[in-house]
């Protein structure tokens, strides 16, 4: 065992199974209580991204402010199956090159103005297609969205579209801005990307960056029913992991989302009966810690020095030791909670050898020097979360112990982005993938070329290959469930072959949130989701 960490095996573990035994199916017992009107309900925001439209930035930290503001589409239920918000029903043609929407009525913009089909268009050819990540790969084949009246959207495409992929990406990638909002200007340095303006149930009220961000009721929301019941949402910007705990402790925050604390502290908070520690709420959120390699440096666009650092870091031994029972080793960018598309074939593994690691090196051409060093590589850790800055550490010093030095650069949530997808100047980095329940929604966009120069979590590598970018292509627009299959599974080999980035760990989030809550995690995205029936007993 390394010396070098501060956690010992057995106190990761004790946490990890403190955390484990937390893991119940929360407030279930409370299903026939009456709703309570009013209170606030005050979240953890841990990282800034300097973005709060969700039509722009696909992102669980833009959803769990401006999922509350703005509506998608589409959302899912308690079962994970597709429910109407904004569209009230949909349909296919049987070619898949026409999906039309039956949108809702009688539902207003925050400041007034109706919502009709025209926002609808203009968000999907303005937005989503060109400049929101994900969606530019998902919308690639859309060539216009027609409004023959102002409840129904018709969209075209010039290749199929799967319309179970198209339903199981609009929740997240089919968030809705006003066109009188947007439609003059750029639309990327518009102010209402920092004040929202949307149909949701909750009106965006104030903006201090660095402190807190505040939405209150919107008294005329769609739903009716006396919904929303929650008076205000305060979020609270708190980078501090601890810090955030403590001010939970004092009743300041009643909710951190994903896996916001340090592990240590959500496992005291899960001994704590005012708080409730769970997985629940976060099954459309699966993730996968990742590497990424920037190809504009030279030892990185060599696949040896790829394949040699994947095996000179020891997955099984930081997940025994940090992560527990929450977390296993990767097998690719498909993660095997993923029913549907799982292959039984993943193509080539990356365990841990360290000599092979040094062999690759060596045959690469990149011997050590002067005090062993064959060069060095600056690492950006995202801020999201403990685990990734625990990773980072060990990635230091396991690529230390074959020659490569690395240097750990930390910055803010809006900083990570912009230096790492905008401005290229990371040569490693590392963070979390977000799998949503169809590889073509979050996951073949990582791989795909082509993608808008900074969006987030895209191909920002310096990387292309046709034969990918084929493969992606095709099953994007298959419409035989078992054709689609076979095809992500072609995928997965040829990721895991190239080696673009690395997909070593999988993972899910922990919640903790206060006891009172009711009406919470009851939906596999509800971290992301509008919140309209969250209520908090007194």
């Amino acid at each position: 065992m390394n010396p070098r960490f501060d956690m010992t095996r057995r106190a990761a573990l004790r946490t990890s199974a403190a955390i484990a035994a937390s893991v119940v199916a929360p407030w279930s017992a409370f299903a026939a209580e009456t709703p309570r009107k009013g209170g606030v309900f005050t979240v953890h925001y841990g990282a800034e991204q300097r973005q709060l439209n969700p039509s722009l930035q696909a992102s669980t930290g833009v959803y769990i402010i401006g999922g509350k503001i703005q509506e998608s589409l589409l959302d899912l239920d308690a079962h994970g199956k597709t429910v109407g918000v904004l569209a009230e029903s949909w349909e296919s043609t049987p070619d898949g090159k026409t999906v039309t929407f039956h949108l809702r009525k009688g539902v207003n913009w925050h400041d007034g103005k109706p919502f009709t089909s025209a926002d609808v268009a203009f968000t999907a050819m303005k937005m989503w297609k060109p400049i929101l990540n994900y969606s530019s790969t998902l919308q690639q084949f859309l060539t216009g969205v027609d409004t023959p009246d102002a409840h129904t959207a018709v969209f075209h495409y010039d290749r199929p579209m799967p319309l179970g992929l198209l339903l199981r990406a609009l929740p997240d990638l089919g968030y809705v801005s006003a066109k009188h909002i947007y439609e003059q200007g750029d639309i990327r340095t518009n102010p209402a990307n920092f004040a929202p303006v949307g149909t949701g149930p909750f009106k965006f009220v104030e903006y201090q960056r660095g402190q807190y961000i505040i939405a209150e009721r919107n008294p005329n929301y769609w739903r009716g029913g006396g919904m929303p019941y929650l008076d205000r949402i305060v979020w609270r910007v708190v980078t501090d992991r601890s810090a955030a705990a403590a001010r939970m402790e004092a009743g300041e925050i009643l909710y951190s989302p994903f896996s916001g604390l340090t592990l240590s502290d959500t496992a005291r908070l899960a001994k704590d009966k005012r708080f409730v520690v769970t997985t629940k709420g976060n099954e459309g959120n699966a993730r996968t810690n990742t590497l990424e390699f920037n190809f504009r440096r030279k030892e990185l666009a060599d696949i040896r020095v790829r394949q040699a650092i994947a095996h000179a870091i020891n997955v099984p031994f930081f997940i025994d030791n940090f992560l527990g029972a929450f977390a296993k080793a990767g097998t690719g960018p498909i993660p095997s909670v993923s029913t549907d598309f799982y292959p039984t074939d993943q193509g080539p593994q990356y365990p841990y050898d360290k000599a092979r690691a040094i062999q690759l090196l060596d045959a690469a051409g990149f011997k050590a020097g002067a005090g062993g060093t064959r060069f060095t590589l600056k690492l950006f850790p995202a801020p999201w979360g403990e685990d990734i800055s625990l990773f980072s550490t060990f990635i230091q010093q396991s690529l230390g112990d074959v020659g490569i030095k690395v240097d750990i650069v930390r910055t803010d949530g809006g900083g990570y982005l912009k230096q790492v997808y905008a401005d290229h100047v990371f040569d490693l980095a590392t963070g979390w993938h977000q799998y949503r329940n169809d590889p073509a929604v979050s996951t073949t966009v990582w791989y795909r070329s082509g993608q808008p120069a900074g969006a987030p979590w895209t191909n920002q590598w310096g990387w292309t290959d046709p034969v990918i970018d084929r493969i992606i292509d095709n099953a994007a627009t298959e419409l035989d469930p078992a054709k689609r299959k076979a095809l992500y599974g072609d995928f997965e080999r040829r990721a895991n072959t190239e080696l673009p980035l690395w997909h070593p760990i999988e993972q899910i989030f922990q919640t903790v949130i206060t006891a009172k809550a009711r009406n919470a995690s009851n939906n596999p995205r509800w971290g992301s989701s509008t919140w309209h029936d969250l209520w908090l007993e007194a």
